[in-house]
């Protein structure tokens, strides 16, 4: 009898319970955001939210529906832990991180019985089960991004393909990058301070990779370049 259909006579103890019947598409959204070791999992009855953090300054953001899954039991407003997410993903290409067209998928079904307890898979391809026990922590509190509308004097938008191109051609001897937004030239500008001195990047606010391009007044912020390498 297939793992996501049988009798889960235990169900009861746990706060949490989660269910995929291919767990390819969950492995693949989680290396899109591992560029750290550790991450945050938010549960609430709409969804599991990941996220990934680095230096303070970035935050990757994964976002499952509930819907997604064959099955999502929560007993709890919200559920939050911290696991390592490099032992996750190894959990989870347990059988093999390819599939072959018309080959066996692997099911899963996540299980928490809540705080101070391991987070329990049951992974089956087949007619094999696995179990892996993960070791949870407490989770840290995330950055808060939520930026005030009414309070934002400067906004760009910009191609994500375009942007990486760009960030590809900086010198990354630089400990920082400085983005410059300004109402009139250089409209939008990325500094560079490495070992061969400094540079500037400019690009016109009409250039192809601006979306949207809305500046009341010139700012410079900077960054540590090392996130960078997670962008591109």
């Amino acid at each position: 009898m297939p793992l996501l259909t049988q009798p889960q006579g235990d169900d009861e103890q746990y706060v949490l319970v989660a269910s995929l019947d291919n767990v390819r598409n969950l492995s693949n959204i989680l290396k899109a955001i591992a560029f750290k070791d550790h991450a945050i999992f938010t549960a609430t009855p709409n969804g599991l939210k990941v996220t990934v953090e680095d230096s303070k300054c970035l935050q990757a953001n994964a976002f499952i529906q509930a819907e997604i899954f064959q099955e999502f039991t929560i007993k709890e407003d919200q559920i939050g832990l911290q696991i390592n997410l490099t032992v996750l993903m190894d959990c989870l290409s347990i059988f093999g991180g390819t599939a072959v067209p018309g080959g066996a998928s692997t099911a899963l079904r996540l299980c928490y019985k809540g705080y101070g307890y391991p987070l329990t898979l049951f992974l089956e391809e087949g007619s094999v089960v696995t179990v892996c026990k993960i070791n949870t922590q407490e989770p840290e509190e995330p950055i808060d991004f939520e930026f005030c509308s009414s309070n934002v004097t400067n906004k760009v938008i910009l191609l994500s393909e375009s942007l990486k191109e760009a960030f590809s051609e900086l010198d990354m001897t630089s400990e920082v990058l400085e983005i410059t937004m300004s109402p009139s030239q250089p409209y939008f500008r990325l500094s560079t301070f490495g070992n061969a001195g400094s540079a500037d990047y400019d690009y016109p606010k009409d250039s192809d990779m601006m979306e949207l391009f809305h500046c009341t007044t010139t700012q410079s912020n900077r960054c540590p370049a090392v996130v960078l390498r997670h962008l591109y």
